[in-house]
Parts: C-alpha cells; sequence; structure tokens
C-alpha cells in the first residue's frame, strides 16, 4: 500500500484476541469494529465513512488511495462498500496468524452449535 513513503507498522491483534475472547467474542468485537467505521444511514462501510473514522482504528495517516484499496480487497459483491460479513471475512484474510487458527475455531464454534442443538 502506498502510505506516501512512510513506513506502515501493521500488528496483527486478532490472534490474541481469539485467544482471550473465543470464536463467538471475536466475532462480536469484530461487529463493533464494523459499527465504528460503517455509515449510519447506509448500514456498510464506504470509502467516506471509513476515511472519517479511520482515525479510530490507527490508520489516520493511510492515503485515500490505501483506504480505496482496503474496500477493493473486501468488497466481494461489486458495491463499492463494505458489508459487515465482507468486514468479517476481509479482518479474517488480513490477520496469518488467525487463518492458521481459523480451523481450530470453526471446530470450536461447530462443537458449541452441537453442544446446544436439543434433539
Amino acid at each position: 500500500m502506498d502510505t506516501n513513503n512512510k513506513e506502515f507498522q501493521f500488528h496483527d491483534f486478532l490472534p490474541l484476541m481469539a485467544d482471550k475472547l473465543g470464536g463467538d467474542g471475536l466475532i462480536d468485537e469484530m461487529c463493533k469494529g464494523f459499527q465504528l467505521l460503517m455509515d449510519q444511514d447506509k448500514g456498510v462501510i464506504t470509502f467516506d465513512s471509513l476515511k472519517k473514522n479511520s482515525s479510530f482504528l490507527g490508520l489516520q495517516d493511510l492515503s485515500d488511495a490505501d483506504l480505496l484499496s482496503m474496500l477493493k480487497e473486501g468488497d466481494f459483491d461489486g458495491d463499492g462498500a463494505l458489508s459487515q460479513m465482507e468486514f468479517c471475512v476481509l479482518m479474517f484474510r488480513l490477520s496469518p496468524d488467525l487463518m492458521g487458527q481459523s480451523e481450530f475455531l470453526l471446530e470450536q464454534a461447530l462443537e458449541q452449535e452441537f453442544d446446544n442443538f436439543q434433539y
């Protein structure tokens, strides 16, 4: 990403959050992050809402091109914005350590669902 020749340091805290919060807790926290960044009127993260709210995540120094790149990376349906699902998928994809743990989290969530399922 072009950050005007500034070195951008990304610290991946998602694996730590997953360990502390478990699968459901992590998803809840990602939903809260989505709420912080989304356009309140449209219910999605737009370029304008990302630019306006990026300082909440310490991303205020990213260029417009970087922010657009982030949106494009996660925009699976091509509407120019991120839905909550697209945002969560993007967060998982951007976390290499968490991707390695994703199988464990999936198994944990499935076991929890089976335990909660009443025959």
